[in-house]
């Protein structure tokens, strides 16, 4: 993974870990999940529940719909995906979002392995506390190291502990309890 994955304001230490994401992996949807899972730390249960959450298992899955041209990627120009004047900010299993996380483009829309690849490194630098630039926004606490759910409510709100990251964490929270993933009309096809 090239430069420019990690924001100016994370420490120095992020930027050693885009040496680490390659999405060097093949098999189901759910190994993929597994490996991310433990390539990078993190309850596997978590990142089903988190998937479930993003896309219902889909890395197909398109989101974060907008009208502004400059955050279309190449090839998603607006109105190119079936919506006029609109093209997507979101692609994958884990709904990464292209503005900000063009180092991973085409490959975070095209490959399972990568989405998540890329999705659990950006976890990893939260947890262990090279996001610093989170004291600096808008944010419900101060932002630390060591907390799991607080990581996981960024990746959506790309804030700490606001009322959007915490009620995503609820959502979250939810599937897992609810292990969604082995319920029978739980569909990964997409």
């Amino acid at each position: 993974m090239g430069p420019g994955l990690f924001p100016a304001g994370d420490s120095p230490q992020a930027a050693k870990l885009a040496s680490r994401i390659n999405g060097d992996f093949t098999g189901t949807t759910e190994e993929i999940l597994r490996w991310a899972a433990c390539k990078w730390g993190i309850s596997q249960e978590v990142v089903f529940a988190q998937a479930a959450a993003e896309s219902w298992w889909r890395q197909t899955n398109l989101g974060d719909w907008g009208t502004e041209a400059q955050f279309c990627p190449p090839g998603h120009s607006l109105g190119a995906d079936g919506q006029p004047g609109q093209c997507p900010q979101s692609y994958g299993i884990l709904q990464n979002r292209y503005p900000y996380l063009q180092a991973g483009w085409p490959a975070i829309a095209t490959s399972t392995a990568m989405n998540v690849d890329v999705a659990y490194a950006i976890w990893r630098s939260c947890y262990d506390g090279y996001e610093i630039w989170l004291n600096n926004e808008p944010r419900g606490q101060q932002y630390h190291a060591g907390d799991l759910w607080g990581c996981v409510g960024r990746w959506y709100a790309g804030a700490w502990h606001t009322s959007a990251a915490n009620q995503y964490i609820s959502a979250v929270q939810q599937y897992l309890r609810e292990r969604v993933w082995e319920q029978p009309d739980f569909n990964q096809a997409g």
